[in-house]
């Protein structure tokens, strides 16, 4: 379902990464492991389409990535309630009821998202992953903000997502407990030599 073959990525015009060839069939996870700054944003970026890669190539399922990076992505205006049902239209997916009860969002259904704490507002973000209905999760340290029980709760629903046959690629230093994850450490992917692939994508 997810395949690439000598992948390279570049941030800010300088490859960072050099040579990735992985495969992750339904069911399986991929857990990103690597310094600040070692290239597992950038990877994340280019397997979502955000960014072209500087070589190599990658295939994924047209439309069936779900991509969740650093920032939340919720309207601060609508409660949360309102911020699921935004996102499942736009994506045709289910009904917010489950979205709501696995991240442990209904009693705050109402609320708005402004109005909620780091962690809830990291949860919330979080349940839009199960009303997009793509069976590619990109997460970009999808725990950040959590305490432990959520990061229990998200590890719960990551762990149902592979049992009904989707996969994760997971960039987390947090041990999530998933023993059927494979982790890749990307420190011996790291370009050595700096090359400029002369896009800039301040400028894309």
């Amino acid at each position: 379902m997810l395949s690439t073959s000598d992948l390279a990525v570049a941030r800010g015009g300088v490859t960072v990464l050099q040579g990735l060839t992985f495969a992750l069939a339904p069911g399986q996870a991929l857990i990103l492991r690597g310094p600040n700054g070692s290239g597992k944003t950038t990877l994340l970026r280019s397997l979502a389409g955000l960014q072209p890669p500087a070589g190599g190539a990658f295939h994924l399922p047209p439309d069936s990535v779900a991509y969740a990076a650093h920032a939340d992505g919720l309207k601060s205006t609508l409660t949360v309630a309102e911020n699921l049902s935004f996102w499942s239209q736009i994506y045709g997916g289910p009904s917010i009821d489950h979205a709501l009860t696995a991240l442990n969002l209904t009693q705050l259904a109402r609320r708005r998202a402004g109005e909620l704490s780091a962690g809830q507002k990291r949860r919330l973000g979080l349940a839009r992953l199960l009303v997009t209905g793509r069976s590619v999760w990109l997460l970009d340290e999808p725990t950040v903000s959590l305490d432990v029980a959520s990061v229990a709760l998200f590890a719960d629903v990551v762990r149902a997502h592979l049992t009904k046959g989707g996969l994760a690629v997971i960039a987390t230093h947090v041990d999530l407990g998933l023993p059927e994850a494979t982790i890749l450490d990307l420190d011996p992917y790291r370009a050595r030599v700096i090359q400029s692939t002369g896009f800039d994508e301040a400028f894309a």
